[in-house]
């Protein structure tokens, strides 16, 4: 049985619950700009490929509409100052860290959110149990790209062959794959597990306690 001593997670979808506030402040832009608003169902579909295309998939013409720049950098301000209005951990996900800091192993969040957003969130719910946080930044490729697993792995001080990757998206599996990591798709997040499995995934947790389960063989 393969043994682990790292696991990097993804953070929307897979820790936090943070799709209400992304969608409230889709919707301020959308509102503001005299857009129709979504639904929140269809702004989980968009999630997974960071704040950019969000915004494109959600704005009429996408990043062709001439208001494009000035309707990102205003999504930007608003979820800046609401990215924590509704956000919270999914229920069991601070006792499966707590855990697993306890057993020795080390922990990091990846994530296509930009940079200093993951980093505030990381600091505000995880301070006591992950001790690096990576998300979109110039100059690194986000996930699916290897990149900042890579750059995760090397702040740790870890080895791909004894890390494993938890996400809960198509993007966090491509991720795994992309970084040569084992991975573990959850399915309390943003996409299905007959969506997952079309792709490739085998290996599934329902509760953070199955993914201790998964991890521990």
């Amino acid at each position: 049985m393969k043994k682990y001593d790292t696991v990097i997670f993804d953070l929307d979808g897979t820790l936090l619950n943070t799709l209400e506030d992304l969608t409230d402040s889709v919707n301020y832009v959308l509102e503001k700009y005299s857009c129709p608003k979504k639904t929140i169902k269809e702004v989980c579909s968009y999630v997974g490929n960071g704040i950019r295309l969000l915004i494109e998939r959600a704005v009429p013409n996408g990043a062709e509409n001439p208001r494009f720049e000035d309707m990102l950098k205003d999504f930007l301000a608003h979820y800046e100052l609401h990215c924590n209005d509704k956000t919270a951990p999914y229920e069991g996900v601070q006792e499966l860290l707590r855990t697993l800091k306890d057993k020795g192993y080390k922990l990091a969040i990846v994530s296509n959110k930009f940079d200093s957003a993951v980093k505030d969130l990381a600091k505000l719910y995880f301070a006591d149990t992950i001790s690096v946080a990576i998300g979109e930044s110039e100059g690194v490729r986000k996930k699916p790209a290897p990149d900042t697993v890579i750059k995760a792995l090397d702040e740790l001080g870890s080895d791909k062959n004894t890390s494993i990757f938890v996400g809960d998206s198509e993007v966090d599996f491509e991720t795994s794959k992309n970084s040569e990591l084992d991975c573990i798709s959850v399915l309390w997040g943003f996409r299905t597990k007959e969506f997952l499995s079309s792709l490739g995934a085998t290996v599934f947790a329902e509760t953070p306690d199955e993914v201790l389960s998964i991890i521990e063989g």
